[in-house]
């Protein structure tokens, strides 16, 4: 059953949910479930494996220094919704924006956020790099938090942009993290980045290597990034 994995997982990972928290993350997982028979969501569905390797993994982008008072986020190319939904569930008082390329996936996302009665959430279809054009979301969040979407130096021009001066981008990452760290050093000083540090997670029951890799906006990025869509991907920064 969900809930008992979820609730095994969170005091594994020594993190403490109410359970209305722990209702939302049921919620969350039927839908998932649900949803995912008539389109790709996920192709990790059995309640542990979702537990830990979708829910609790979102969550280890929290810090409580990052998080506290009114936080913005967006999450670039969220895909079923991680990092951002679980990190909206911990972390109630942020401001969400959940952004994708996909519109089926939008309207997911949609009828999570409704069906868990969140507040202050939007959910947008656009692609990052056109998104990162729009004056409503240049620049305008203190964080900015990604997860297997794409390596890293692709990814700070899909994301560093919509961080505003002072805020910080979150990027999961798996055992090469130490490699994108090293890749992505031109990228981040290009687009506006300053200081890359990553810090390592385990999640329970599980062996392997992850960080989430924290760069703060130092400066704005230059106007002419992130460049048309596509691009970043076939030639990285």
């Amino acid at each position: 059953m969900f809930i008992d994995e979820m609730k095994r997982a969170a005091e594994q990972y020594g993190i403490v949910l109410s359970d209305e928290q722990f209702g939302q993350f049921r919620r969350y997982y039927e839908l998932l479930v649900e949803w995912n028979e008539k389109m790709n969501l996920t192709a990790i569905t059995g309640p542990q494996e979702v537990a830990v390797k979708h829910m609790i993994d979102s969550l280890t982008a929290y810090d409580p220094a990052l998080f506290t008072g009114d936080v913005s986020m967006i999450d670039v190319g969220t895909g079923a919704g991680f990092p951002g939904l679980p990190l909206k569930i911990f972390c109630p008082s942020v401001r969400l924006t959940l952004m994708d390329s996909l519109n089926k996936r939008v309207k997911f996302l949609q009828t999570v956020v409704d069906a868990l009665g969140l507040q202050q959430v939007e959910c947008v279809h656009a692609r990052a790099e056109e998104g990162a054009r729009n004056k409503k979301y240049r620049e305008r969040f203190d964080l900015a938090v990604s997860r297997a979407v794409a390596r890293l130096p692709v990814l700070c021009e899909y994301c560093l942009p919509f961080v505003r001066c002072g805020g910080h981008f979150l990027a999961l990452k798996g055992r090469d993290y130490e490699a994108e760290e090293r890749e992505a050093e031109k990228a981040v000083r290009v687009l506006g980045g300053g200081q890359m540090e990553s810090r390592t997670v385990r999640l329970p029951g599980l062996e392997d290597k992850r960080a989430v890799i924290v760069i703060t906006k130092a400066k704005p990025t230059p106007k002419s990034y992130p460049r048309k869509a596509g691009t970043p991907a076939k030639n990285p920064l």
